[in-house]
């Protein structure tokens, strides 16, 4: 019995392990072609054996599948790990084109907002769905390419009309995520402008399936307490602590340009207006995709900061867990 694979089977597959051959005769090409497939017509195959793969699986497919399924007998008997496309190119083209675009208007969102929108609904569809994407972010058009190029997916078109940024995108097997390309953050600033950075770039690296740890530390922890104040038994020297260092994200100060708190409360306002996540929404985005978020326990012990003092979704750890993490690592950065 001839070995079989379903278009939906193919799609799935890592482009890379494996190769698609094209058995039909040369004059049909002109109907189409599966991306990245190699034409060796039926008739010549015996003399281009040399064309062919014997590391990887081997997807054969002809218009409706009968030439496929002798053409995989006969590698299969060769020693070749080889399958036949179901129903041919001409199944292929019915599953493509019934698989429902996806429009997003992303029109009004701000770094890291539109790839994290399109993260996210790239995760829900099939491989080989289409999404058409709107933006009016002048960044999105350098954004849109480099995500294309780091998680695998294909951007088949990209324009500008009217400063509207068009892109459609075609979901591909991702690859695999390389060995040691995590990224790693130290927060040891407790400064809004530092914190809001830190979280744009942790959300953006999880939206390209990368593995984030952001490590907390010192005035860093300040980030993650609760804002309403928590009963827990303290010594004095901890009091003193909690009294003056700030409870929460709404209480953080400016690294510049603080003016007495009215420097945060222009900056969130602003941030409103662009259409950019708040420091909040970008802490619970990134939360929800992943990102690893580590208190430093030892950090916390001389602050006088308690576990039952943090928000939710924090782990504590030490110097081997930022080490160990960052050892996997091609990125790591000190904020």
């Amino acid at each position: 019995m001839t070995k079989s694979i379903n278009t939906k089977e193919l799609l799935e597959k890592n482009t890379e392990e494996i190769q698609i051959i094209d058995v039909r005769d040369s004059e049909e090409l002109i109907l189409g072609k599966i991306e990245n497939s190699i034409n060796i017509p039926k008739s010549e195959l015996s003399f281009n054996l040399d064309k062919i793969d014997k590391t990887k699986e081997i997807i054969v497919y002809c218009k409706t599948g009968e030439r496929s399924d002798k053409v995989t007998d006969e590698l299969n008997s060769l020693g070749y790990e080889a399958y036949s496309l179901e129903g041919g190119f001409k199944k292929y083209q019915e599953h493509i084109e019934g698989l429902k675009a996806i429009e997003l208007d992303v029109k009004g969102q701000m770094c890291p907002g539109p790839i994290i929108k399109i993260a996210d609904t790239i995760n829900e569809i099939q491989n080989g769905q289409k999404i058409y994407v709107e933006s009016d972010e002048d960044a999105f058009a350098s954004d849109i390419k480099i995500w294309c190029e780091r998680t695998g997916n294909k951007l088949e078109s990209l324009i500008i009309e009217d400063n509207i940024i068009k892109a459609t995108i075609i979901k591909q097997n991702l690859p695999e995520i390389p060995k040691d390309d995590d990224k790693t953050f130290v927060v040891f600033s407790g400064d809004l402008d530092k914190t809001i950075a830190a979280f744009i770039i942790a959300n953006g690296a999880a939206s390209m399936g990368r593995n984030v740890t952001m490590f907390f530390t010192f005035w860093g922890l300040n980030i993650l307490r609760k804002p309403e104040k928590i009963s827990v038994k303290k010594t004095l020297i901890e009091k003193a602590f909690g009294f003056m260092m700030p409870r929460g994200t709404k209480k953080l100060g400016l690294s510049r340009m603080n003016m007495a708190g009215f420097g945060p409360k222009m900056i969130r306002s602003i941030m409103n207006q662009k259409g950019i996540l708040s420091l909040e929404e970008l802490i619970e985005s990134a939360k929800s995709h992943g990102v690893r978020i580590v208190a430093c326990q030892m950090s916390m012990d001389i602050m006088g900061i308690h576990q039952e003092e943090l928000i939710e979704g924090v782990e504590l750890g030490g110097v081997a867990t930022f080490i160990g993490s960052g050892e996997k690592s091609d990125m790591s950065l000190f904020i």
